[in-house]
């Protein structure tokens, strides 16, 4: 009778015990890992629409700089809801006026999720509300047009990130929002 359970020095392979432990050791580090991984792919397109909207905010405020100076600041809310929306082509429009002088060369028009930007812009250069941009964040759904003034929690990825007259109104904690 063969004894299965003395294998001969012939045979070659794994046994059916040694595969599942191998495969049940795959899938803990999958599972450990996999959370991790599609954190990071949330965090990157935050910072890219930060990066975005931060660089076009620059060149919006040397625009409105060279038009009538400086915009105010200070408030500890800010209302989103005034002038007009801009596309992203009429921004471009406004900020690369030729080839030989502009401010940014693409105003991007998605942020890094996918979603449209909103750029607005008031009717007078002169207000105390001038211009601004916002991403809806990753569930593309503006949440309210009146934010308070501050970062949000970093890892609330369907925040909106909203800057506006120089500065950054509402944006992740942790992000790098100095300067126009």
């Amino acid at each position: 009778m063969i004894n299965y359970l003395n294998r001969k020095r012939s045979q070659k392979g794994f046994t059916l015990i040694e595969l599942l432990i191998v495969v049940a050791i795959i899938g803990i580090i999958a599972a450990i890992l996999i959370p991790n991984l599609l954190d990071a792919l949330q965090k990157a397109k935050q910072k890219r629409t930060v990066g975005d909207v931060r660089n076009v905010g620059a060149a919006w405020f040397s625009w409105l700089t060279d038009q009538v100076g400086a915009a105010a600041a200070g408030a500890q809310t800010y209302n989103f809801a005034f002038g007009t929306t801009l596309t992203a082509e009429e921004l471009q429009s406004t900020l690369f006026p030729s080839t030989t002088f502009f401010y940014i060369q693409t105003v991007p028009k998605f942020d890094g999720w996918g979603n449209l930007y909103e750029y607005r812009l008031a009717a007078t250069l002169l207000g105390a509300q001038v211009m601004g941009i916002r991403s809806p964040g990753r569930n593309d759904a503006f949440e309210t047009d009146l934010y308070p003034v501050g970062p949000f929690i970093a890892t609330d990825y369907d925040e909106d990130i909203v800057w506006a007259d120089g500065f950054f109104i509402n944006y992740p904690a942790g992000a790098k929002v100095g300067g126009g």
